[in-house]
């Protein structure tokens, strides 16, 4: 019984572990990615309102590229959406599964 130290010199352990599983490495990933997607997303809206803005002011040399811009931006807004509608149709299959 001598080995055995006084009971408040023991370190406690900390409450919770942190979690670096493939899960929660796989978690943060995708948070990243949806993340920057949609910071592209509205940079790609501020440029085509830019650009708009350009144009009526006359500093825009070629409506093409206005256009350009508007429709990049379109249809990176519609990538969006049908993403968030895929994850969520995704989390309402989840949602009906039976444990």
């Amino acid at each position: 019984m001598d080995s055995l130290g006084p009971i408040g010199s023991t370190t406690p352990l900390p409450l919770r572990q942190p979690d670096t599983g493939p899960v929660s490495r796989a978690a943060k990933g995708f948070g990243d990615i949806l993340s920057s997607t949609i910071a592209q997303v509205n940079q790609g809206q501020l440029d085509s309102e830019t650009a708009i803005r350009k144009l009526e002011s006359g500093e825009a040399k070629h409506l093409h590229e206005v256009m350009i811009a508007v429709e990049e931006a379109e249809i990176s807004l519609r990538m969006l959406v049908q993403m968030r509608n895929k994850a969520l149709t995704a989390y309402e299959e989840i949602m009906r599964m039976q444990i």
